[in-house]
């Protein structure tokens, strides 16, 4: 328990200096020279670079263990940070983004495979990914305003380096503070092959059906166009602080739901498919412009996801039957990475075409009827008989 408890420590600590740039980064792009559309491709340039770390993390992590890479992640996105602050064009900007996408890529997949690791079965499972979630929401509830703040006291220079040290003072510590699972014990051979064997067929029976990971690469697609498009809102970049406020009404509601522990008794499918449909229909409401405070939307948006992350998580462990951790996190992560490229880039070429938030959904209501409520059958090949002669 005190390993799960230092590494929600670390979690706290990297996700809030990383969401503390969320509300001062479109700022700081267009106070060096960005357009709008150039803002939406750095957006999605930091999560298509995303692609090959979450691809190598996926086989790394199972074969190497999480700390390392949760070490490396957190220490080279904080040198990168750092140089963030001596930027002055924005395709140097661009640049920076790209091989911190790459360099953050490793930490969803280690964290998250390392907490399921720490899990002695699903319930408990399940309660360190609603865990993960709060910490998650807890840091991002503070750190938009925080990150303002800074930007408003001291700059933006030293606020990214104040952050990029923050990052790299964390990763070093995480390298005493955060272990390893202990191996399990050395099989004997006739051990070993029966377990190959079961392992064989669970893996058959327990296959995560692809059009699962539909739904979070809609719901990061979503989230893609809605962190484009708040920075634009009305006088948003004339008043960073507002634009900090905004992101924290968003944690605000999903720190509400993520607190509402008996939530987690309700089957993982029903939560996901609930709340996704909430929330798709939140973005038509965004996109028809309804009478209803913008800070009371993205409350409620917040909701959803405070619905939603948990139960997505859980509900890929059930799929997987407990097998390769490392793996199917590796793949959602890579979900993950193509909405979240998909969501900016469209929104900065189509807004003034179409609604982005209609966009977001589509996208959302069309994954949602395709969400796999159960492993689909298969039927297993029928043994030869032996005849007697």
């Amino acid at each position: 328990m005190r390993s799960v408890l230092w590494l929600y420590l670390f979690l706290f600590v990297a996700f809030f200096d990383l969401h503390a740039q969320y509300p001062i980064l479109t700022p700081f792009a267009i106070s060096i020279g960005a357009a709008p559309s150039f803002i939406g491709l750095m957006m999605g340039i930091y999560s298509f670079t995303h692609l090959p770390g979450n691809i190598m993390a996926g086989y790394g992590v199972d074969r190497f263990g999480s700390r390392i890479f949760i070490v490396t992640s957190l220490m080279g996105a904080g040198v990168i940070m750092i140089l963030q602050s001596y930027v002055t064009n924005p395709w140097q900007l661009l640049a920076l983004r790209s091989v911190s996408g790459f360099v953050l890529a490793f930490l969803s997949p280690a964290c998250l495979a390392l907490l399921a690791r720490y899990a002695r079965d699903q319930v408990h499972q399940s309660k360190l990914m609603a865990g993960n979630g709060l910490i998650h929401t807890l840091a991002s509830v503070v750190s938009p305003a925080v990150g303002a703040y800074l930007v408003a006291k001291v700059g933006f220079a030293m606020a990214f380096q104040a952050l990029g040290w923050g990052l790299v003072v964390i990763g070093a510590l995480a390298i005493y503070m955060i272990p390893e699972p202990a191996p399990v014990a050395q099989a004997t051979p006739a051990e070993s092959a029966a377990a190959a064997d079961k392992s064989a067929e669970a893996a058959l029976a327990t296959s995560v059906p692809w059009r699962f990971y539909l739904l979070p690469l809609a719901i990061a697609c979503s989230q893609g166009i809605l962190f484009f498009e708040l920075p634009l809102v009305g006088d948003a970049l004339q008043s960073i602080m507002k634009t900090g406020m905004l992101f924290s009404a968003i944690s605000l509601g999903a720190l509400l739901t993520l607190s509402l522990l008996f939530l987690n008794h309700y089957p993982a499918y029903f939560r996901t498919w609930s709340g996704a449909f909430v929330l798709s229909l939140l973005f038509f409401c965004l996109a028809i412009q309804w009478p209803v405070p913008l800070l009371v939307t993205l409350f409620m948006i917040g909701m959803t996801k405070g619905i939603i992350l948990p139960a997505l998580s859980a509900h890929l462990l059930q799929l997987s039957g407990g097998q390769r951790y490392g793996r199917i996190f590796s793949i959602l992560s890579i979900a993950f990475s193509i909405g979240s490229f998909l969501g900016p880039v469209i929104a900065g070429q189509l807004r003034t075409v179409i609604s982005p938030y209609f966009i977001a959904f589509l996208v959302l209501m069309s994954a949602i009827t395709l969400l796999p409520a159960r492993v689909p059958f298969q039927p297993q090949p029928l043994k030869p008989s032996h005849r007697s002669t």
